[in-house]
């Protein structure tokens, strides 16, 4: 394990019970590349997509819940949408008030996601920066628990279980790739397997968050911008994830938008899976061949969101 950080094994495999009443043990889906217009290769896809609130993040937000006291005044986060939205689910379920901030550029699915489980709703700024800040000042002056996209420890023990899950759905795995914003997925993902796999970060060209912070040796602001930018573009990684992705990922790759918009609508056309652009971002990598598998290698894709609009296939 690694020295110093506290997303531990034992802290993860202790905290999927206790939020297996509320997640859903999400399926797999094995495909063939040649499906793709690729060489042949067996792909299985690791459909968290389907997972309450349509997306991962359901996992961090109850570990939230259920491990930080929650005040009268309930719990507030910052959001390009997925967050806030398995935020307000979490709160919904057990009882409490939820308050989201998120910037001009969420889609609509999500704010209306967000709106159906009943959270206040409150839409601001440019970018996930502007909406972090104005729920920081909320959460000062209201006393409600702030619940941090990716830069909080139950966070990224939350997003941990679903490597704990991948590795008990897929025991013989080699390599898996996911798709970065903030960090707090690979993060989790990265503390359980702890270097038993091999870990491809994949990000936008537009927002290459964890790409930069490789290249400076630490947490860096990157460009905000492309399609995916309502999930995955932060101006940085966080810091507790850094170490973590330092020691156990073994690489960044990029992606352009059109590889993305490529991915989701080939998911769908081969497959029928509705994904957003983050959720494809993963999937774009193997597509569009910015990563090619060895022979006889064992690869899992994470695709992760699908809180898109599928009038848009």
């Amino acid at each position: 394990m690694l020295h110093g950080h506290t997303i531990t094994r034992e802290r993860i495999a202790a905290m999927e019970p206790r939020i297996r009443p509320f997640v859903r043990h999400t399926p797999v889906l094995r495909v063939d590349m040649a499906d793709f217009g690729r060489p042949p290769l067996p792909v299985d896809l690791k459909l968290e997509c389907l997972q309450h609130s349509g997306s991962f993040k359901a996992r961090g937000a109850f570990t939230n819940h259920l491990e930080r006291p929650v005040p009268a005044a309930g719990v507030v986060a910052a959001s390009g949408g997925n967050h806030g939205a398995a935020v307000a689910y979490a709160a919904m379920r057990l009882g409490h008030k939820a308050t989201i901030f998120v910037p001009e550029v969420s889609p609509q699915a999500k704010l209306d996601r967000i709106r159906g489980y009943g959270a206040e709703l409150i839409v601001g700024g440019a970018r996930y920066a502007e909406a972090l800040a104005a729920s920081e000042s909320f959460a000062e002056k209201s006393g409600a628990l702030q619940i941090h996209a990716f830069n909080q420890e139950e966070t990224l023990v939350g997003q941990g279980t679903l490597g704990l899950e991948i590795e008990a759905d897929l025991p013989e795995l080699d390599t898996l790739l996911v798709a970065v914003g903030g960090g707090g997925l690979i993060g989790g993902i990265a503390a359980w397997f702890s270097g038993r796999i091999r870990i491809i970060a994949v990000e936008p060209e537009g927002a290459p968050t964890l790409h930069r912070a490789f290249a400076a040796g630490r947490p860096v602001d990157a460009p905000a911008e492309g399609v995916a930018a309502d999930s995955l573009a932060p101006k940085r990684v966080g810091e507790m994830m850094f170490p973590i992705a330092e020691a156990f990922v073994e690489r960044s790759i990029l992606v352009g938008d059109d590889d993305i918009v490529a991915a989701q609508a080939a998911l769908w056309d081969r497959v029928r899976i509705i994904s957003e652009p983050g959720g494809a971002a993963a999937f774009a990598a193997l597509l569009s061949g910015r990563y090619t598998p060895a022979r006889g290698e064992r690869v899992a894709v994470l695709v992760c969101g699908a809180n898109a609009n599928p009038a848009k296939f």
